[in-house]
């Protein structure tokens, strides 16, 4: 073999080296790059981690609140999830602790209630009962003139 054959073989084998490392480093950042991803799509959102600790209708009063006020709904979750994540809020938050942790703060958030009362054995709306009564009223009130 010439010495061109060996300079040229050495060449060819430094340019086979910068090459592989230059594939090694474009794995290692596609790898991390893929991490970052994984890591940001199994981190829970504020929202998720605050409906885990939510008990008896407070989905039903976060709906109501994400409805009416959106974005003041999206600082309160925010921040109630970094409370809960802290540890300073352990215990389950209920609808009405919902409601009282906005009406508080100032948002007033409207929940449609029912009062319900017990008729022959069953639960009947207030309002019915009232147009029961008023339809009773009425109609007795006619029959008399």
């Amino acid at each position: 073999m010439s010495e061109e054959d060996k300079e040229l073989d050495l060449l060819k084998a430094k340019r086979l080296l910068e090459m592989q490392k230059n594939i090694s480093l474009q794995q290692k950042q596609e790898e991390l790059k893929a991490t970052k991803q994984d890591q940001k799509t199994t981190a829970p959102n504020p929202r998720e981690i605050l409906i885990k600790q939510l008990g008896y209708r407070g989905i039903e009063v976060l709906q109501n609140a994400e409805s009416q006020f959106p974005e003041e709904t999206k600082l309160v979750v925010d921040k109630l999830a970094d409370l809960i994540q802290s540890g300073e809020v352990a215990e389950t938050i209920d609808g009405g602790k919902l409601l009282t942790i906005f009406r508080s703060i100032g948002i007033r958030v409207r929940v449609a209630t029912t009062i319900k009362i017990e008729q022959d054995g069953k639960l009947v709306s207030w309002s019915d009962k009232l147009k029961e009564s008023t339809s009773i009223k009425e109609s007795s009130e006619n029959q008399t003139e």
